[in-house]
């Protein structure tokens, strides 16, 4: 099974979003690391004022994906999912 690294913040509304529709995600299998880049400062640094972030593991490094509007249906968050975890 494929994981997803999300990196979020607390409050942010964007990343809640982005987690509610993840968990709605039932065609799709995959594993769902949170990270919260408050938490570390590398990840601040990178991602504080891009996240949401979802990445996936390809050849041992992280690859960011194209960010997801936020107005995404569940079916077609479900298909792009389907696409990169494949």
């Amino acid at each position: 099974m494929q994981t997803l690294i999300f990196y979020s913040k607390p409050g942010c509304h964007l990343c809640e979003g982005l987690a509610e529709k993840l968990a709605q995600i039932q065609t799709v299998e995959f594993a769902l690391e949170m990270r919260d880049i408050t938490a570390n400062p590398d990840w601040f640094e990178q991602y504080q004022y891009e996240i949401p972030v979802l990445c996936i593991i390809k050849g041992g490094q992280e690859v960011v994906l194209p960010r997801f509007s936020p107005r995404i249906a569940i079916a077609k968050l479900e298909h792009k999912l389907a696409t990169y975890l494949s």
